[in-house]
């Protein structure tokens, strides 16, 4: 990452609309009656059901999803006691935060004053409006005070992130690195040096994990914390103990663990040497950290390294933590954030970094294949599965604890929620996996010697979504397997050009000779096909000997879909086949055809084209509502296009009159019904929702859903191919991992359907 600059962070917080969140209506308000509905004087209503009921604040306003973050700026990052004021853009930070990696909507309320009544009286003041309080950039020793207090005498969870975010994140770390270096969490000495809210919070969790307390010296800037010193507040007092050491000098020596929460440069390497076998080191001072990376991992070669920051390995960042801990604690609306909570967060994380990684979060990384070791001890911030892992978890602790007044039967649907709630994943395509999982099928991947690939059959035999058949030379898939740590120890790998299939390939080549003798093929050509890939699967699909068939990863789609055509054929009356992309917005899924396959498809074509993808619609359990789009509505402009899209609509209309289908219109009709319908109310479509997109030619297709997944930001799945006769599918070029495994669960359930 490139230095941030003054001029860089100052134009970035003043460009365009000044600071970094805003406001935005959830309900309809464009017209007279919406605004009657939104205030005056349809607002009363609700107003007296919350007199009736207060827990309905929770069922009309945005109270259950509404976090106050809260500061009075004494103890800002690193620049100390510059007021209240002063703090504003961090604390506009930490909501934009709240909201990108949970959803939980913001405001930042700025408290000027220092004094603890004040502060206390003011928030309990304005706590009705929230679901939750979060504390920040407080001094100590007040911010224990403050927040103890807030905890008691309100009932909506309070939670100061510098004292137990990092305890909570420094907590799952240490659990993982003590389990790869195998010490005993009971026997391990630990060493704090800093004092504050955050070390003193780390500290007290560390013993409710099973660090002893008397195991655990910590120093504040004039040295360790022992019976010696005098003046010491109370919370200090807690971890005084009965020691010769008066320096970090003298407290590192033996120790397992350093956990700095102080200023930079203060950790030498000498003292880094006197430590015990495998020490770990979490140097947690921003910018620049107790000892710099370089030093520490030169002075010990089995050193376990951990800081704040994203340029190192083992970040250790709050962002982990706070976001998913409110996020679970809100959807059970808690009335508190207590230790069972802290624990479960601590637990999840943990766990989550024993788990395969995403490829998302190698490629933010720039890394090949992150997976659980000393360099990889806890989740990264850019992880997507962070909430549905630390949420949940969080509420069910809420709920076993009785603090939750609600609670969550289905899980796995809350879990889903969660999912949609980020656009991490769509409800067609969780269902899509889900019947694939309740009857794998025999999947073959021709292009197995690749990365993406092999990580991607890792998830699907995971997810247990197919059981993978891998094509390729047998010793270089395994050496890939091997040097990317992936758990594909017991897969089946087929290598076609091996001798020993040699009695396969001549079945298999006598089979294709008979169907393309009178089309210019000899034996000769068909024995050499079967030493492809591709060739290869297909023909496994086409003999039974597997189910299912996905190439098409490192190909061009013309050089796959050739060889696929003339192996399988067409399973239609139509004898036609055509591409289908399915297009994941927040509105819902959109298909797109024709894609990949006819290039200027004439008006029976693009018939041919809206059976195909209405009976695939149907089989998602969607009904099809079509639209023919082309420049013009009906036959307000004279063209080519047009005209052929206009002929199809009227042969569907004839032929299939059970179809909702028409055209030919321009998108923007199309997808607005308020504007179709008050333009065109005589149109088939009436009042609904279009959800199926037929468009004029290939062009205008292939680049529709590449503008819709570029700039629109949307997820794509595909292409489907339609009208083949067997369940062979064509990835696009360097799909992601994602993608690949979305497209064999729509293989898998495209074979159990032909089955």
């Amino acid at each position: 990452m490139s230095k941030i600059t003054r001029e860089d962070a100052l134009k970035y917080h003043s460009s365009g609309r000044p600071g970094k969140i805003e406001v935005i209506p959830t309900k309809p308000h464009s017209t007279q009656r919406d605004l009657s509905l939104a205030y005056s004087p349809g607002v009363a209503e609700p107003c007296l059901a919350i007199r009736d009921d207060p827990e309905d604040a929770y069922k009309y306003t945005a109270k259950g999803n509404l976090v106050a973050v809260m500061s009075n700026g004494t103890a800002v990052l690193g620049l100390g006691d510059i007021g209240a004021l002063q703090g504003k853009p961090v604390m506009e930070g930490k909501g934009l935060l709240f909201k990108i990696f949970s959803d939980v909507d913001v405001f930042d309320i700025e408290i000027d004053r220092k004094e603890v009544n004040s502060f206390i009286e003011v928030a309990k003041a304005i706590a009705p409006t929230f679901g939750g309080i979060n504390l920040e950039d407080i001094k100590a020793p007040e911010c224990f005070e403050i927040e103890e207090r807030l905890k008691k005498e309100l009932d909506i969870p309070v939670f100061h992130d510098d004292q137990h975010g990092t305890a909570i994140i420094s907590s799952a770390g240490l659990l993982n690195a003590l389990e790869l270096v195998n010490k005993k969490i009971k026997e391990i000495k630990v060493v704090v040096n800093g004092a504050g809210a955050s070390a003193i919070s780390c500290a007290k969790l560390y013993v409710t994990l099973g660090v002893k307390r008397e195991n655990i010296l910590m120093l504040d800037s004039r040295g360790v914390l022992n019976t010696r010193r005098t003046g010491l507040n109370k919370y200090k007092q807690k971890f005084v103990r009965e020691t010769d050491a008066n320096t970090l000098k003298d407290a590192m020596k033996g120790a397992d663990v350093f956990l700095g929460l102080s200023v930079a440069d203060v950790l030498t390497p000498e003292m880094v040497k006197s430590m015990n076998r495998d020490p770990i080191v979490f140097a947690m001072a921003n910018p620049n950290p107790e000892i710099a990376y370089e030093k520490a991992t030169a002075a010990r070669d089995d050193i376990i390294f951990a800081t704040g920051r994203s340029d190192y390995p083992n970040q250790i960042n709050n962002v982990l933590g706070f976001p998913f801990i409110f996020r679970g604690a809100l959807d059970v609306r808690a009335t508190g954030i207590n230790e069972e909570m802290k624990l479960a967060a601590v637990k999840a994380l943990a766990s989550l970094t024993k788990q395969d990684v995403p490829e998302v979060v190698n490629k933010a990384y720039k890394v090949e294949n992150l997976h659980f070791g000393r360099d990889y001890i806890i989740p990264k911030p850019l992880d997507p599965r962070l909430i549905f892992h630390v949420a949940p978890a969080v509420a069910k602790a809420a709920i076993d604890t009785g603090v939750a007044r609600t609670s969550i039967e289905d899980w796995e649907a809350y879990e889903e929620s969660l999912k949609e709630r980020m656009g991490i994943e769509n409800r067609l395509i969780h269902e899509v996996r889900v019947k694939a999982q309740q009857n794998p099928k025999r999947l073959v991947f021709s292009e197995a010697a690749n990365f993406k690939m092999l990580k991607a059959v890792q998830t699907i035999i995971q997810e247990k979504i197919a059981n993978p058949v891998l094509l390729g030379e047998k010793s270089q898939i395994e050496q890939m397997i091997k040097d990317y740590h992936l758990e594909l120890d017991m897969v089946e790998i087929i290598d076609q050009t091996d001798p020993g299939v040699k009695s396969i390939r001549e079945k298999y080549a006598q089979k294709l000779y008979k169907t393309r003798q009178r089309k210019g093929m000899t034996y000769e050509d068909a024995l050499q096909q079967m030493l492809l890939p591709n060739q290869f699967g297909m023909m496994m699909v086409s003999e039974g000997d597997a189910d299912a068939f996905l190439s098409g990863f490192s190909s061009k789609y013309a050089d796959v879909i050739r060889p696929a055509i003339q192996i399988a054929g067409t399973n239609n009356r139509q004898n036609h086949i055509a591409g289908m992309d399915i297009v994941h917005t927040k509105k819902g899924p959109y298909f797109f055809a024709d894609t990949t396959v006819n290039v200027q498809p004439s008006a029976q074509t693009l018939v041919d084209t809206a059976l195909l993808v209405a009976e695939q619609v149907e089989h998602f359990n969607i009904e099809p509502i079509i639209a023919l789009v082309s420049f013009s509505n009906f036959g307000a402009l004279k063209g080519a296009s047009s005209l052929r899209s206009r002929e199809a609509v009227q042969i569907l209309h004839k032929e299939h009159p059970e179809l909702i289908v028409d055209g030919e219109m321009q998108m923007n009709y199309a997808l607005n019904t308020d504007l179709r319908m008050q333009k065109f109310p005589f149109s088939k479509l009436g009042n609904r929702k279009v959800n199926t997109i037929i468009f004029p030619n290939l062009s205008s297709g292939n680049i529709s859903y590449k503008m819709m997944q570029e700039i629109g930001g949307s997820n794509v799945t595909g292409p489907i191919l339609l009208g083949i006769g067997k369940p062979i599918h064509i990835l696009q070029m360097e799909s992601e991992v994602r993608e690949i495994v979305d497209m064999a669960a729509f293989a898998v359930v495209d074979a159990q359907f032909r089955g």
